[in-house]
């Protein structure tokens, strides 16, 4: 096996499971889980409530005689956060390679607090004018830095805990995320069945962000309070996580990147379905919130099962699997859904998504994780996630309004999907074939 050199460290060219790390479990391990999927869950539960509340935001930050460009400005917003991520996955993810993990999960929770407080507060668009928008792209903007750094940091930290069971450990943040998922829909469901709409958009609408920021204070004590990860505190650090991998680890980059693509287009059709459903099937904003919380509850209680037979069985037979289905599938449920609409259609289109979702996402991040050696994974793996989560995650709501809006066809929120599946299955074939990961 070649190797290649890192800093002053010379490390295998292809990460594989080590027999050499000890197969006991760490005593903090749970701790890490605990820790990383709180800062996890309010990352995504920030993230998707915002998008939960487009139709409400784009009506009270961005008003236009237009309610498609509303809308269409409102997605826009939300996706030009995801331009700061690539930013952070540099700053915050080289800051845990050099400095350490922990360090840079209670820099990244702290300051997603702060971008969840100003949107909480922020006045609107008819009480101070432009500066309601421009403080909503402010706080976006502070969210997006943050997250750039916290999914690779916490998966490192994670899976730096248990190597030889980096599947079930690190599929814990995807179900953090499907707990994100049902709690964003929940919130949106019960407002939008229990207020009026005047009432929602008074005051309404700020109570879940307010709720979020409960969560913050928990997950950053914690933080505070961990023990750096055995496996990075053993390994020796490089003062140049970024320069090594645009030197020798490029491919790797290219092939994580690609890897994170179907996640990232899944769990963005979850969070766009309430929009689809009320924008372009004509239901209510109750029902279809209350649909996608079946996807999230899939998502919370599987993730840890696939994890563990990725573990068993490899990563990449349940990632081409998953993707094959959504090229499959995609068209012909939305066009079964769209020529029947109804709540229970709905709820079973979310289901299946759910179930593809959950096969493909929580082997995903185990395969990102042997894909880049300790000295350089936490860079490696948020700059991967986030570059891939910018393109095809932050625009993703908008694109799709656009191709709707551009094609005049409800179906083309398909072809975003199949392309995304698509490219996910080269990338994870080359994470097989070339980098001889399973």
């Amino acid at each position: 096996m070649s190797s290649t050199v890192i800093g002053s460290t010379a490390i295998n060219s292809t990460p594989i499971h080590s027999t050499a790390i000890p197969s006991g479990q760490h005593p903090q391990t749970w701790r890490a889980v605990i820790s990383s999927s709180i800062g996890n869950a309010l990352e995504w539960f920030d993230v998707l409530l915002y998008s939960a509340m487009a139709v409400t935001i784009a009506k009270l930050f961005f008003p236009t005689e237009n309610q498609t460009v509303s809308l269409l400005i409102t997605f826009a917003t939300f996706g030009v956060s995801f331009f700061m991520r690539p930013l952070g996955a540099i700053v915050i993810g080289a800051y845990s390679d050099r400095v350490g993990r922990k360090a840079a999960l209670t820099l990244s929770i702290l300051l997603m607090m702060i971008g969840t407080l100003l949107i909480a507060v922020m006045p609107t668009y008819a009480q101070i004018g432009l500066w309601a928008p421009a403080g909503i792209v402010l706080a976006r903007l502070l969210q997006g830095f943050s997250a750039g750094g916290e999914f690779g940091s916490s998966t490192a930290f994670l899976v730096e805990h248990a190597p030889h069971r980096r599947g079930f450990f690190s599929s814990w943040q995807v179900a953090s995320q499907g707990l994100s998922i049902v709690l964003a829909a929940v919130a949106g469901a019960l407002l939008s069945s229990q207020l009026s709409i005047d009432q929602l958009e008074s005051w309404g609408w700020r109570l879940p962000f307010l709720f979020g920021l409960l969560i913050g204070p928990a997950g950053y004590y914690i933080r505070r309070n961990l023990e750096e990860s055995p496996e990075f505190a053993q390994a020796s650090a490089t003062s140049t996580p970024l320069r090594d991998i645009m030197s020798s680890q490029k491919m790797r980059l290219l092939i994580g990147a690609g890897s994170v693509i179907m996640a990232t287009v899944s769990v963005y059709l979850v969070v766009y379905m309430p929009t689809y459903a009320v924008k372009q099937l004509g239901m209510s904003s109750t029902a279809s919130f209350s649909a996608t919380i079946l996807a999230g509850v899939i998502m919370l209680l599987f993730s840890p099962l696939v994890g563990h037979l990725s573990d068993k069985y490899g990563r990449t037979p349940f990632m081409l699997s998953s993707s094959a289905l959504f090229v499959l599938l995609t068209y012909p449920l939305f066009s079964w859904l769209s020529s029947n609409p109804s709540f229970i259609n709905l709820l079973l289109v979310q289901g299946v998504i759910g179930l593809l979702m959950t096969m493909y996402f929580a082997s995903m991040p185990a395969l990102l994780s042997d894909i880049f050696p300790v000295q350089t994974r936490g860079t490696g793996m948020s700059l991967s996630y986030n570059i891939a989560v910018m393109i095809f995650g932050g625009f993703a709501g908008m694109t799709i309004t656009w191709l709707i809006a551009v094609t005049e066809n409800k179906l083309a929120v398909t072809f975003y999907v199949i392309g995304g599946a698509l490219l996910s299955v080269i990338a994870t074939l080359a994470a097989r074939y070339k980098l001889r990961l399973r």
